[in-house]
């Protein structure tokens, strides 16, 4: 706790280490917000110390001619404004009455970002006059029709004739705009010093939020919780849609709808046309004002509240939890939200998070580099190309005429753009497939798929789209709301069509919405405008399948993470990244900030609190038929290898007691291995003595196993000891990267011991993979900017494996580094599943030969160089046959029982 106070009061950027179980998020809490709450104290001392030095200052330096009334009046009138202030925050609990008046007004819609469905404006003439249901058989076309646009050249953008807020699309916008849009332009002040904690899932912040409230800051400090509209939505209408995307594109409809829900003529487009829009009601959940400034109140007075306690307070209530919270930011001193409302900086302007002299603490650090580039990548599929590029044929033959040269001239272009993307995703001349019949067994669907990349410059040259003003194009996309309009007019009119054909209602399915496909293209575009070394583009071409259907896609993968977490360094005070394994730290400054020197990167590393005779990691070399373990890519798959392992299990479901989870590689291998040991019988001999779970692939269905598997070992206490049931636990098969591995805790008999399978290193068939290894291979190199130009091609993979291969072992330094340590940390992660508390013990078993090794010869890139510290320290790296394993299982089990029963 002291390291990280001192880190606070330093500034700048700090790594600490804490293993899990040692109580990291109580310190993280104990000593941030001690701090915060002393910062408050100074400020608040020297706030009222100057004010009476000023106070005294004025007396003395005031003129002998000056009226005692006059000075007095002055102080007097300075003390009632300052009350006044306190009891008009005091009274509404977060921010003050007008700015919810205000954000109110705005539309609780825009806080998130500028989005809108379509134009509505309000009729002075008839304002009372609200249509909410839609009626799409009356709903005059020309409301789709884009308004007049010029170009800079033109006189148009910039000047106040033209000048109009952004329509939606996925960019970022200055913070000025933000905050007048969603309200926040009215705050006087902020709260003053904030923290904000972010960590990867939401039950990761549930779980702060629990050990938050065990403290007297709970109580002491404003907090505040942020998630995702899926986990906060209470509209059931909008919820039962599941999908993220959908949910959020109809919460953004909903509320824009409410801000316009009525109509007004207005001239537009050539000849002087009169146009009426009509628009829906909003959602139903936020058509009170009065319940927010109840719900944010209620919040004020019970203090800290987890995702699940807003959501519960937001039903009671009967108004939206996703929006009251937010609305509760600029006052809170503690902001607890997930990565991506914190790392992405279009997340953070829409949310009007301020970092400037702030505290920012990233738990769970272990891979933000790669977390944070990937929330920048943009993605458009062959499908959604087809249907924007269809659609916005249709828009521009109905609307020809009545559009003028400017709205012409840009919707022209988006129609070059996409029949370009289309005519390279379908363009089969460039596709080398590979014989389906070659290496089926390895490399499972790479028959049908063609993959390449190329970095933007030369992708557009290949295009021919080079001569696009990208730049100028975006902003005709957000000022203009054109991708709202011919989204809007796409899904009318399938609407209509859909009504005429079924007899429905017409209402628009969200999944045939095309506004999803506007906002990938929009994305797409975007990316396109980074420096050419930044990414590169990926383009998958799929061979159509026996029923017609194709596949493919165009993908702007980010490489580069040192300009985007600049911008939260350049802000912030200080910046904690916290987790339970961290190292190597070196890749993570040379990704995120290669311009500080290691000598001001503060580090910071505690041992764990388990003692050593309460862990037992052993490197397993060989089974107990002998066979040496050999998971490695070539050999995972024999039947020898997959028959070894489950004779392994077999002999460990009679010494282990309670728990134990297996980790695979992957789903598929996972399942490889399963239907073999179902086949052999192996798989029976195992659950003669131990309940079997799967963990299932849809992370849904991931808590009913766990629930499943948690009663089966529950169920053990509760047993007779005289009469034993045949069943002494059950046995988790896992995934290395899925749900289980990353933030699920198997504390206690839930797991008493871990088994590693392999090593699992990423497929080196994935080209993004491919290069991310060759744009780090290239850091910090004379020649960077050209990242490891011997490696880069444009060969297409097809997911050959050999090929990755061997660009990995052309790597020779940071590139290879950074292959070896994704394995590791993932290593890392599922094995620090077990063992959360000082009286835990477990076992740790690394099933292949490649962990074993002699401690007197083994070399820093050795695997088990990179475990945490504190396994490393107790591992057991060479034994001659899985008679000493075993006999160390038993040895280990049977002295911890009898330690557990003093």
């Amino acid at each position: 706790m002291t390291a990280l106070y001192q880190s606070l009061n330093k500034g700048g950027i700090a790594i600490l280490e804490s293993p899990t179980g040692t109580g990291k998020t109580l310190s993280i809490i104990c000593s941030a917000l001690q701090w915060l709450v002393d910062q408050k104290r100074q400020k608040k001392s020297e706030t009222a110390a100057d004010f009476n030095q000023d106070r005294l200052s004025g007396v003395q330096s005031g003129s002998d001619d000056e009226p005692d009334w006059m000075r007095n009046f002055v102080a007097s009138n300075n003390n009632q404004e300052e009350e006044k202030k306190k009891t008009r925050k005091e009274k509404v609990g977060f921010g003050s009455e007008k700015l919810d008046k205000k954000r109110n007004q705005k539309s609780f819609g825009d806080l998130f970002e500028h989005s809108g469905e379509y134009e509505y404006i309000r009729n002075k003439s008839d304002h009372k006059s609200l249509k909410t249901k839609f009626d799409a058989e009356e709903m005059d076309d020309d409301e789709f029709l884009v308004e007049e646009y010029e170009s800079e050249e033109e006189g148009g953008v910039g000047s106040a004739e033209s000048k109009r807020k952004a329509g939606g699309v996925s960019l970022s916008s200055s913070s000025d705009e933000e905050d007048e849009e969603d309200g926040f332009g009215d705050v006087e002040e902020e709260a003053g010093s904030k923290i904000y904690f972010c960590s990867r899932t939401h039950s990761q912040l549930s779980q702060f939020i629990k050990e938050l409230r065990k403290t007297v800051f709970a109580s002491e400090l404003k907090v505040v919780c942020l998630g995702s509209r899926k986990n906060f939505c209470i509209n059931e209408e909008v919820l039962k849609l599941g999908n993220s995307t959908c949910i959020n594109e109809r919460c953004l409809e909903l509320q824009k709808n409410k801000k316009n829900n009525v109509s007004k003529m207005k001239k537009i487009g050539a000849g002087g046309r009169i146009r009426q829009n009509k628009a829906s009601s909003g959602c139903p959940m936020l058509q009170k004002y009065k319940l927010q400034k109840q719900f944010r109140s209620e919040i004020y007075q019970q203090g800290a509240l987890d995702i699940e306690d807003l959501v519960h307070l937001g039903s009671k209530i009967g108004t939206c939890p996703y929006y009251g919270s937010r609305s509760m930011v600029p006052e809170a001193d503690l902001v607890v939200l997930p990565y991506q409302s914190l790392l992405s900086k279009s997340s953070r302007e829409s949310l009007g998070l301020n970092l400037k002299n702030n505290i920012v603490i990233i738990d769970e650090a272990h891979n933000l580099a790669d977390s944070l580039i990937s929330m920048y990548d943009s993605k458009i599929t062959l499908s959604q190309l087809e249907h924007v590029h269809s659609h916005l044929g249709k828009y521009f033959e109905r609307f020809r005429n009545l559009l003028g040269p400017g709205n012409r001239r840009y919707i022209q272009t988006l129609m070059v753009l996409t029949r370009a993307f289309l005519q390279v995703l379908r363009d089969e001349n460039n596709m080398n497939y590979v014989d389906p019949l070659s290496d089926a067994e390895e490399v499972s669907g790479a028959a049908s798929t063609s993959e390449s990349s190329m970095a933007i410059n030369e992708f557009l040259f290949s295009l021919n789209i080079d001569n696009i003003n990208l730049v100028k194009l975006l902003q005709y996309m957000k000022e203009s709301k054109i991708v709202h309009k011919v989204s809007g007019y796409g899904d009318k009119a399938a609407s209509l069509q859909k009504a005429s054909t079924l007899g429905n209602s017409g209402e628009i399915s969200e999944e045939g919405s095309t506004l999803s496909g506007f906002r990938a293209l929009v994305n797409v575009l975007l990316s396109l405008t980074n420096n050419d070394g930044d990414g590169r583009i990926i383009i998958s071409r799929t061979r159509p399948t026996c029923s017609g259907q194709q596949g493919g896609f165009l993908k702007y993968v980010m490489l580069t993470g040192e300009k985007i977490f600049s911008e939260i360094v350049d802000q912030a005070h200080a910046i904690i990244l916290a987790g339970g394994t961290l190292q190597p730290i070196e890749e993570t400054r040379e990704r995120l900030f290669p311009w500080l020197p290691p000598d001001q990167l503060h580090f910071f590393s505690c041992s764990h609190i388990v003692p050593p005779e309460s862990i037992l990691p052993v490197a397993v070399s060989h089974g107990p038929s002998g066979h040496s373990f050999d998971f490695s890519y070539s050999s995972r798959s024999s039947s020898t290898m997959i028959q070894e392992l489950g004779l392994l299990l077999c002999n460990l479901v009679t010494v282990v007691p309670e728990g134990i989870i297996v980790f695979f590689s992957s789903f598929d291998y996972e399942g490889k291995v399963y239907d073999a040991w179902k086949a052999s019988g192996i798989l029976a001999r195992i659950m003669n003595k131990k309940h079997v779970f799967r963990e299932p692939r849809k992370n849904t269905n991931v808590d009913v196993v766990l629930r499943e598997y948690k009663e089966k070992i529950d169920a053990l206490s509760s047993q007779d000891p005289k009469e034993p049931a045949p069943h002494n636990g059950a046995i988790l098969l896992a995934v290395v990267g899925g749900k289980i591995s990353e933030g699920i805790n198997f504390s206690d008999g839930m797991g008493r011991c871990i088994v590693m399978v392999g090593l699992p290193y990423p497929s080196p068939s994935d080209i993004e993979l491919l290069e991310r290894v060759k744009h780090i291979e290239g850091l910090g190199d004379a020649t960077s900017s050209k990242t490891s130009k011997f490696l880069v091609n444009n060969k297409c993979y097809n997911g050959d494996v050999q090929t990755g291969f061997d660009i990995l072992r052309s790597c020779k330094h940071r590139g290879k580094e950074y292959y070896e340590n994704l394995c590791m940390k993932a290593v890392n992660q599922s094995i620090g599943r077990a063992i959360r508390h000082i009286n835990d013990y477990a076992a740790i078993l690394l099933v292949d030969a490649r962990y074993a090794s002699d401690t007197s010869k083994r070399s820093n890139s050795h695997p088990t160089n990179k475990l945490p510290q504190w396994i490393k320290g107790s591992l057991v790296s060479m034994t001659h046959n899985y008679g000493e394993v075993h006999r160390l299982l038993h040895q280990f089990f049977k002295f911890n029982k009898k330690k557990g029963g003093l």
